[in-house]
């Protein structure tokens, strides 16, 4: 018995088992118990600045933190809406491809706070969502955007299985693109 409770200890630390557990937990209980929500609409999940969560000087959240906590954001979309299960039904998978964070003002120690999720545009390879921290005092504490790389099928057939118009390209979405295949073709000319 204790060398089962060391070996699951042994585990516990060294594959950081609260993020496997909140994401199977997060993605399954918004599959499962959560009303289910069409890809265009906004999805929300609350969470709390705990003492794991807090920079050096044990005041606000780490900026580490932020992409962690949008992770769990990200999964809760891909439950609520039905998207992933579609896109691994037509036998493919999603991998996180680039994300920007802009933070505004920190999130204290013991804060609640709001995480929503808003596809804002696709293309062939993509999806890219916007998510937000908002305090309950209404302000948004930081924002990120994310592509969302699609592996083995086309992005634009996903899409029409759920029937909506691709919006128009939001100009900050389209200017970060453009940042990153500057980049991208930096790298490939360092190769």
């Amino acid at each position: 018995m204790v060398c089962f409770i060391t070996v699951l200890l042994i585990i516990y630390i060294i594959w950081d088992a609260n993020y496997f557990l909140r994401c199977v937990f997060t993605f399954g209980y918004a599959y499962l118990f959560q009303k289910k929500r069409k890809i265009t609409e906004t999805t929300t999940i609350y969470g709390l600045c705990t003492t794991q969560d807090v920079d050096i000087f044990i005041r606000h959240m780490n900026n580490a933190r932020y992409v962690r906590e949008l992770d769990f954001a990200r999964f809760h979309f891909y439950g609520l809406t039905g998207i992933y299960s579609l896109i691994k039904k037509m036998g493919g998978g999603a991998v996180q491809g680039a994300s920007s964070v802009r933070y505004r003002r920190t999130i204290p120690i013991f804060n609640p706070y709001k995480i929503t999720t808003e596809l804002i545009w696709w293309d062939e390879k993509a999806i890219y969502l916007q998510q937000k921290f908002i305090t309950f005092d209404g302000f948004v504490r930081a924002i990120a955007m994310s592509k969302q790389n699609i592996t083995k099928v086309n992005v634009m057939d996903v899409m029409k299985k759920f029937d909506v118009k691709r919006p128009d390209q939001p100009e900050e979405l389209k200017i970060w693109l453009d940042a990153i295949e500057i980049s991208s073709k930096k790298l490939r000319k360092d190769e």
